[in-house]
């Protein structure tokens, strides 16, 4: 008769329960690694820097400012002094003040109309692609419309009709800025809604709108928040660049694309007030543009460990 084998006979091979334990303790959850991975991109948090910086000065500098953004000082065209750090425009205002009073206006209207893109076009992508069949192709071809005209022509034409101004300006970029948002939208419902947890919810009577608001919005949620955050610096751009041609707030009132028009027209005898103002938007834009890059990567499925 053979004889039992004792146990300290036999060893585990391929598996050490320490190490599992230590893994089990490095577990962490998908944003805290979204996070991470954002983190160690050294460009997107220079980006995040810039922007918290900007927005501090636009906030505070004018508080603190001595100089009203409308107050006239009496030296025109002073170059940049102790007195007037960023010199002096051919009306004798401040520019060192008019620049943070203008990166309110112009972060305002940046996010202003991302967040009105957000709105519309996540809740008419989501419909769109949840809903599919006859709805989906008329809300698609609307979409198409839309687009078929050039969007800086829809947008002067409209800030022709209503007049410049702060709000006309935000419902101009708006009105059609929210189709690129309603396809990415649409793009990632199509993908999801097809999945099991989807099912299941239908299958137990869930509402469209309980399946958009829990299951797919939530699931959409990264590529909602790269779209967005690529949708306020394009909208700066497009502000200055209304602003440059006199489609801008009206006087006495500050962006930096007036500011950067004014300056134009003395870029010869005082550089500074087009200079100030255009570093100023190269900044921004360049700094959403990097934060957006960065939320990109650390969102793509493909790089999680």
């Amino acid at each position: 008769m053979t004889q039992p084998i004792p146990p300290e006979k036999f060893k585990i091979v391929g598996v050490d329960e320490r190490k599992n334990e230590q893994l089990a303790d490095k577990s962490i959850s998908f944003w805290k690694e979204v996070w991470i991975r954002f983190s160690h991109n050294k460009l997107a948090v220079i980006g995040v820097i810039i922007i918290i910086l900007i927005a501090l000065m636009a906030i505070f500098a004018p508080i603190l400012s001595p100089y009203k953004y409308d107050q006239i000082l009496g030296k025109f065209n002073e170059p940049p002094s102790s007195k007037n750090w960023f010199g002096t425009d051919d009306l004798g205002r401040d520019v060192f003040t008019r620049i943070w009073y203008g990166a309110r206006i112009s972060l305002f209207i940046g996010l202003a109309a991302a967040v009105i893109d957000l709105i519309i076009g996540v809740a008419w992508g989501a419909i769109s692609g949840l809903v599919g069949g006859r709805v989906d192709d008329i809300m698609m071809r609307i979409a198409d419309v839309l687009t078929a005209v050039p969007y800086l022509l829809v947008v002067i034409i409209l800030l022709v009709v209503l007049q410049p101004g702060l709000l006309p300006m935000i419902i101009a970029l708006s009105i059609t800025g929210w189709v690129n948002m309603a396809r990415i939208v649409r793009g990632e419902v199509l993908s999801i809604k097809n999945q099991e947890y989807v099912l299941a919810a239908r299958t137990l009577g869930a509402s469209t709108g309980h399946l958009i608001m829990r299951h797919l919005i939530p699931n959409a949620l990264g590529a909602i928040i790269v779209t967005m955050t690529l949708t306020i610096p394009n909208a700066i751009f497009t502000e200055s660049f209304l602003s440059y041609i006199g489609l801008g707030v009206p006087q006495p009132q500050a962006s930096w694309g007036t500011m950067a028009s004014d300056g134009n027209n003395a870029i010869d005898t005082a550089p500074w007030r087009l200079i100030f103002p255009a570093i100023f938007i190269s900044l921004t834009i360049f700094a959403f543009n990097a934060i957006g890059d960065g939320l990109r990567d650390a969102l793509d499925p493909k790089l999680r460990k």
